[in-house]
């Protein structure tokens, strides 16, 4: 019998394997569609780890309340954006109700992820049941391309396929990450 972290790995690594498959991108020192060609040369690359985060059933509740909506996320996100920079992690974006980072160990990465998880459970505690915000966190140690202050590539994919795997309140790690930890 496999254990739940078994199987979560398993689920994982054929993610990963669908997603290199499907990822797209011009090929190297090919057009790109757009008239323009990739030169290898000018393409930055780095490997990280990406925690990415999103709050569960958001657009439900924004049709509810989208004031009282608005205002538990922005006290929810800044405690996560606080948790972040004490982890040395950078924002690289947000929309809405979603945070993705760069975090550039995969140790710190899942502790960031859990403290992010444990104080959101603390002020979920003490807001009534219809008024709580609860996030999914995805956590992959993946290669990225560099464009100015953006990441893009599979390292980032990754991580949001991850946390769209998490339960509400939980964490889900990509198999380098377990490694790493």
């Amino acid at each position: 019998m496999r254990t739940r972290s078994a199987a979560v790995i398993t689920v994982v690594e054929s993610t990963l394997r669908r997603v290199r498959r499907t990822a797209g991108g011009a090929p190297r020192g090919r057009p790109t569609g757009k008239g323009k060609t990739v030169d290898p040369s000018s393409v930055k690359r780095r490997l990280t780890c990406i925690l990415a985060a999103d709050a569960v059933g958001y657009s439900k509740q924004m049709s509810q309340d989208d004031e009282g909506t608005i205002r538990v996320l922005a006290a929810h996100r800044a405690v996560i954006d606080g948790i972040i920079v004490f982890h040395q992690g950078r924002i690289i974006s947000t929309a809405g109700d979603s945070v993705v980072a760069e975090i550039s160990s995969a140790v710190e990465a899942v502790r960031c992820a859990v403290e992010i998880q444990e104080a959101l459970k603390t002020r979920n505690d003490s807001l009534e049941e219809h008024r709580q915000m609860h996030f999914r966190v995805g956590v992959n140690l993946g290669d990225v391309v560099v464009k100015n202050e953006d990441l893009l590539g599979d390292g980032v994919n990754v991580a949001a396929r991850l946390e769209t795997m998490a339960e509400p309140g939980g964490i889900c790690i990509s198999s380098s990450v377990y490694d790493q930890i």
